[in-house]
């Protein structure tokens, strides 16, 4: 069995700079705005919630949110669905992420509900994200409230055509010829969320320098074969 070159020294990490926006601009932009230029920004305390189904981007954005105030100095308190032993509150965390939390746990939304009560009155906001609208999360309802009590942005998946670009723009961005039948190829044999496309293509792309063979369907299977 061949072993993939899985590390080409290519950028990784989400940031909002590798955001595929698609259709998402609206959240973006109110993101960017919220996060300032640097640690000395008066960020607004109103929570601002995010939705959507699968692959759309939430946890992308929210891990980007955590590595931009990091970078700004900024500590934050992060929960999520697989949280098992989360801090207690610290009154200096510039900001509370909350991701999933529509898979919360019974403890998990009474440790949201805490956080959240202690945020308001610290003015310190919160970021969170879930598969459904607030009004429509099986959450406490004191925890459903205060989510929908701020900004709430749908987001919304990457259309066919846009995967196809993002693809494209990626592929030329690593020197690798794509053909429209590999496109299809991927498209129509492997899960079509952009996260796992990507994974996909860096996978390809390691192969094809390992074996010194162009990208075509053939490698592809033979990389599945060896993996």
């Amino acid at each position: 069995m061949q072993q993939l070159v899985l590390d080409m020294g290519l950028p990784t990490g989400p940031s909002l700079k590798n955001f595929c926006v698609g259709s998402n601009q609206a959240v973006v932009a109110h993101l960017k705005l919220w996060l300032g230029q640097d640690g000395t920004t008066r960020r607004s305390p109103v929570p601002t919630y995010l939705w959507g189904g699968n692959a759309c981007g939430k946890t992308h954005l929210l891990q980007a949110m955590r590595v931009a105030l990091h970078a700004q100095g900024a500590s934050v308190g992060w929960l999520d669905a697989g949280s098992q032993m989360a801090p207690e509150f610290d009154e200096s965390w510039a900001c509370v992420l909350m991701d999933d939390v529509h898979a919360f746990s019974t403890a998990q939304q009474q440790l949201a509900f805490n956080w959240f009560v202690h945020a308001q009155t610290l003015q310190i906001a919160v970021l969170a994200s879930g598969s459904l609208p607030p009004a429509d999360l099986k959450l406490r309802d004191d925890l459903r409230t205060r989510l929908g009590g701020g900004h709430v942005f749908a987001l919304h998946a990457l259309s066919e055509p846009e995967r196809r670009a993002v693809l494209r723009l990626a592929a030329d961005e690593r020197g690798i010829v794509l053909s429209n039948e590999v496109m299809d190829f991927m498209l129509t044999r492997f899960s079509r969320d952009l996260g796992s496309l990507m994974e996909l293509l860096d996978l390809m792309d390691g192969y094809a320098l390992q074996t010194q063979r162009a990208i075509t369907i053939p490698l592809i299977k033979a990389m599945m074969d060896n993996t």
